[in-house]
Parts: C-alpha cells; structure tokens; sequence
C-alpha cells in the first residue's frame, strides 16, 4: 500500500510512537473492500448526494469495507475518511466513527450511510455522524483515506461527536495498530 494523505500517515506514526509494532503470527493487521481496491477509483454511487452542490454527483452509497487480524490487545476500532486535498489547507473529514467493537469486522455496502449502533458516530466537517461521500469538483482526482485503528479502549468509551482531531488526540496512547485503504475521486 502506498501511504498518502496526512491522516494516513498521522495515524500510522501514532500507532508506532504508541509501541503498536507488533504483527499477529496469522498476518498483518489489514483494510480491504470489495467496493474499489487501494489506489483506485471510487464508484460514483458512493459520492456524496447534496443537490445543492453540483459536484456531488453520486447516491451517497458508503463502500463495503472488512478488516482482518486485528493487534493483540485490541478491545476496538475507529475508522477515518478524509480528504486531504479537499478545502485547502485543512482537507475535509467525511467520516469520523469510533468504539466499533472488536466483534465487528466490516460493514456492508451502504451501511454506514446513516448512522448504526456498531459505532459511535464522531463529527464529520460537514458536522455529520455517518459517512458523507465525496463531492469532487472535475479535474485531477482527490485521495480518500480510510483509516483504521486499533485501540485498547472499551467500545463506550469515547462520548460521541468527537472531530477527526479530537479522536487523534483521544487515541494517543491507546492505538495498537492501524492499516488503511486508498480511493481516488473527480467529477466525471
């Protein structure tokens, strides 16, 4: 995997600044999804869906994604979608989710297009606690990062509506590992 968009990388150096170098004997700790393969195009079912934005030309359908041989220790999951190319300088965070249980290992095309109880919806910028699919104007394609961290806190025990960067911040020190997945987007 290539390793692109600031949140990708923050959370990788925070998994190994935490001591989460570790690798289960069965395989390394893995995001995958049948919906798009890393470093390709995302489909346009899955871009966002805001009539009052031209450049969301999609069904606002999340991607399904699944998760394999999770670090020791690993009690739950936060999963970030960010854009950093999106709203120059800060990027745009489409998807902020938490306290995932360990049990829990993927969800379902369009399955977190609105809000579950298999996690604790955090804030996205569009101030949203479910997936928000990209709205990218035509031209040179954004990369959105799915990231997915392990941690060792208890499902309950973050409060909901944290931002991306307050979820960091909450993570430090309780990140066991994290992998991430890559999908490009433009307006067709």
């Amino acid at each position: 995997m290539v390793l692109r968009g600031s949140v990708l990388v923050g959370a990788l150096t925070l998994a190994v600044l935490s001591g989460a170098h570790e690798v289960k004997a069965q395989g390394a700790f893995t995001l995958s999804s049948p919906s798009f393969k890393d470093g390709e195009r995302l489909a346009v079912k899955n871009a966002g869906n805001n009539k009052s934005n031209p450049n969301c030309v999609g069904e606002n359908v999340s991607p399904a994604l699944s998760w394999a041989n999770p670090p020791a220790g690993t009690k739950s999951y936060a999963l970030m979608l960010f854009d950093p190319e999106g709203r120059p300088p800060t990027g745009v965070s489409h998807w902020v989710a938490y306290g995932i249980p360990v049990s829990v290992t993927g969800f379902a095309e369009g399955e977190v297009s609105k809000q579950t109880d298999k996690y604790v919806g955090g804030q996205s910028t569009m101030k949203l606690p479910h997936y928000s699919g990209p709205c990218t104007p035509a031209g040179a394609p954004h990369h959105y990062t799915f990231t997915l961290i392990a941690t060792d806190l208890e499902p309950t025990a973050l409060k909901p509506g944290l931002t991306r960067d307050e979820l960091i911040k909450a993570l430090d020190g309780h990140a066991k590992g994290a992998t991430g997945l890559i999908g490009t987007f433009s307006k067709p």
